[in-house]
C-alpha cells in the first residue's frame, strides 16, 4: 500500500474520484501545511492558517499503478491557476503534493514535469513537505456520496467524476 497526500482545490471533488477509483483503500479529506493546530473547516477556509484542504489517497499499487492516482490529480483540477480553482480562492485551495521524503519529492517533481507536456500554460503545483495532517470534520468526508442533491456536486463534482471515468476508465469502479 501507498499513500499520496495531494491538494487540488477544494478535498470533496477529489475524495469523490478516488473513492470510485479501483485498487483505492482510503480516502480522508483533510487539511495540512498550514501553521495553525487542530484548525476547523471555517478557519481553513477564512485563509489564515496556511493550510489547504487536501486529500491523503491510500491505494494498492497492484491494482491501480501511482502513475494513475496522479494522473487522476492533474486532470482533476487546473495545476496552472494559482491558489484558485473556480470560485474557490485563496491559498486553502492552492494545488499542491505533500511529499514524505526526497525519493517521493523527485517522484512527484518528475510527474509535474510529465503533466506539464498536456498544459499549455505552466503548471503552478507546489512540492511540499508533509506536515502534521488534520482529519477534516466528518460531514466533509465522503461529501459527494452523502450529499447527491447538493447543488456544488451537480456542477462542480460531478463533471470531474465523468471526466476521471472517461480518462481512466479502466481503473474506475
Amino acid at each position: 500500500m501507498q499513500t499520496f497526500t495531494l491538494a487540488a482545490g477544494c478535498f470533496w471533488c477529489m475524495d469523490a474520484v478516488y473513492r470510485r477509483t479501483k485498487g483505492v483503500t482510503a480516502v480522508e479529506s483533510g487539511y495540512t501545511g498550514g501553521h495553525v493546530e487542530n484548525p476547523s473547516y471555517y478557519a481553513v477556509c477564512s485563509g489564515t492558517t496556511g493550510h489547504a484542504e487536501a486529500v491523503r489517497v491510500t491505494f494498492d499499487e497492484d491494482v491501480v499503478p501511482p502513475e494513475v492516482i496522479l494522473g487522476m490529480f492533474f486532470t482533476g483540477h487546473d495545476p496552472t491557476s494559482l491558489n484558485r480553482q473556480g470560485n474557490d480562492v485563496g491559498t486553502q485551495y492552492r494545488s499542491a503534493m505533500f511529499y514524505r521524503d526526497e525519493e517521493e519529492k523527485e517522484y512527484f517533481a518528475a510527474a509535474i514535469e510529465q503533466a506539464q507536456e498536456i498544459f499549455p500554460r505552466p503548471i503552478v503545483t507546489t512540492l511540499e513537505p508533509a506536515s502534521t495532517w488534520y482529519p477534516a470534520e466528518p460531514e466533509h468526508q465522503d461529501f459527494y456520496t452523502r450529499n447527491p442533491g447538493n447543488g456544488y456536486c451537480s456542477f462542480i463534482i460531478d463533471p470531474k467524476v465523468a471526466r476521471a471515468r472517461s480518462s481512466y476508465a479502466e481503473w474506475m469502479l
